[in-house]
């Protein structure tokens, strides 16, 4: 468990990973193409896996995610103050800071199928949050720019996901600064 600055206790943290097996039906085996059932498997280990892949790894990613997903819970925020899916308020936000872009740029921005995008982008111009023009630079694209109601809840976006949770928040400067230097080391991995 974790303490945060004002002594609550947080019961988020998950258990070590278990054993590979279950009492009633032996070994764990995933089922085809998915995720093994029943208690969490150990980490992979050895070559394929590399070095950081034990439990700590398993452990820290887990607490990450914790962190960011369910006691930050930015998505539920996001979604409660805009009205609309974190998705749609990710992409009014990445038109606002990035555009305007055209439909394949921001389904690159995005991670995401040109399909979906393309629903997204209708969704924010029933709204008014963006407009999608013919592309001067090349007839058979649309350009998406984003509009003053969209700007303003882009920032609200912006405000709500880019606050810190609690728990970051009070952390000392020194934890902060060896977080900071230990999330850039890992993300200039990636």
């Amino acid at each position: 468990m974790t303490a945060t600055p004002s002594g609550d206790r947080l019961n988020h943290r998950p258990p070590p990973p278990g054993p590979t097996t279950s009492p009633e039906a032996g070994p764990v085996a995933a089922p085809q193409g998915g995720p093994p059932s029943g208690p969490v498997a150990d980490p992979p280990s050895g070559p394929v896996a590399g070095p950081g892949a034990g439990p700590s790894a398993v452990r820290v990613w887990r607490d990450l995610r914790t962190l960011v997903l369910e006691v930050a819970d930015v998505r539920t925020r996001v979604t409660e103050e805009l009205g609309m899916s974190y998705f749609r308020a990710k992409a009014l936000r990445h038109i606002a800071t990035e555009g305007p872009l055209t439909l394949s740029a921001l389904a690159a921005g995005l991670f995401a199928d040109a399909p979906h995008t393309t629903l997204t982008v209708e969704y924010l111009v029933q709204r008014g949050h963006v407009t999608r023009e013919p592309n001067p630079a090349d007839r058979r694209s649309k350009l998406v720019e984003v509009t003053e109601q969209g700007a303003r809840a882009a920032a609200v976006m912006a405000r709500v996901s880019d606050t810190p949770p609690p728990a970051l928040r009070g952390l000392s400067q020194a934890d902060l600064t060896t977080l900071e230097r230990i999330l850039d080391s890992a993300l200039r991995t990636e």
